[in-house]
Parts: structure tokens; C-alpha cells; sequence
């Protein structure tokens, strides 16, 4: 299976959404690893989403913002 080639406007929605995710964690003061703990996924990944690096599934953001007790709109948001 190959891999979707992004644009430029998608590979800047996902920086931006690795901004949030990192922003919201910091404020948590959660872990990298306690954050992939609470949402099932390898450390790995979620450097690559905080790094904006890997595109994910709405299901892997609503358990994101679950674990992070935030709202969509602070994830989403450029």
C-alpha cells in the first residue's frame, strides 16, 4: 500500500495540529510516554504527531483529546 503524497496546506494542518497536541500535553505536565500509554499508541508516534510528521485517524485524535481532557477546537485550531 503506498503512501498518500500530502499538499502543502495538509502537511501545515498537520504542524499545526502537533503544535496543539504538544501544547496540550505540556499544560497537562504529561510525559510523551505516559501520553502514549493513556491513548494505546508507541512512544514513536506520538513524537511523530507532535512532530506533525504522521498523518492520523479521527479515532486516534478523539482518544488524543480524551487523554488530554481537551476540546477539538484546541487541537484543530491553526
Amino acid at each position: 500500500m503506498g503512501r498518500m503524497s500530502l499538499n502543502s496546506k495538509q502537511a501545515a494542518q498537520l504542524k499545526a495540529f502537533g503544535v496543539n497536541v504538544r501544547r496540550e500535553r505540556m499544560a497537562k505536565k504529561i510525559t510523551q510516554e505516559k501520553l502514549a500509554e493513556l491513548v494505546d499508541l508507541n512512544i514513536r508516534t506520538v513524537q511523530k504527531v507532535e512532530a506533525g510528521a504522521v498523518n492520523i485517524l479521527v479515532t486516534t485524535v478523539l482518544r488524543l483529546q480524551k487523554a488530554l481532557d481537551c476540546s477539538w477546537e484546541s487541537l484543530m485550531e491553526k
